[in-house]
């Protein structure tokens, strides 16, 4: 019996521990597993009009249209949950139209996002006053993330139970470090 309860319990811990593993938002998903999900892969082969692109960065600069928003993101690039790597250097930058008004104040410059659409005729357009050449991709679906810092304080707090009247902790104070999260 109690093998069993242990088989149950290894397993509820393991299902909770697979259910917090980080997975790709339902409006990432492509409709083919041939999604380019590589910033160079895609400006080589922006002649390939109509193919699935999923892609995320910084966004650089909102720009409302009649029908439409334009974002240009500074990519980075993205794990297998769709989120931006803020470690890894920026490959190049791409614009994603996206159907509809988007509010400047919640797609703000220094925001990041992924982006799924797909590739459409490439744009030349000037980032200050150099003239570049911007991959495009119209909008399917797309995500914001959010920065998140934590700290994480490494060692035990107490390494025996403190109970006399000078109690205190032998080992000095505890450092921390900070961790920065995508999510």
């Amino acid at each position: 019996m109690k093998i069993k309860l242990k088989k149950v319990l290894i397993l509820v811990v393991s299902s909770l521990l697979l259910g917090a593993c980080s997975s790709l938002p339902k409006n990432l998903e492509a409709n083919s597993h041939d999604v380019i999900t590589n910033y160079s892969a895609w400006k080589e082969a922006d002649t390939d009009i109509g193919k699935q692109v999923r892609l995320g960065g910084v966004i650089a600069k909102v720009t409302n249209l009649k029908d439409s928003t334009r974002i240009e993101i500074v990519d980075l690039p993205i794990n297998s949950a769709g989120q931006p790597d803020i470690h890894s250097e920026a490959k190049g930058r791409f614009i994603v139209y996206v159907k509809g008004f988007l509010d400047p104040v919640t797609f703000a410059k220094g925001r990041l996002m992924t982006a799924l659409g797909t590739t459409q005729k490439p744009e030349i357009s000037k980032v200050g006053a150099y003239e570049y050449h911007f991959p495009v991709m119209q909008a399917t679906g797309y995500h914001l993330w959010r920065i998140q810092k934590r700290v994480v304080v490494d060692g035990p707090l107490y390494t025996y139970p403190c109970l006399g009247l000078y109690c205190h902790q032998y080992y000095g104070p505890r450092e921390g470090r900070v961790v920065t999260e995508v999510q």
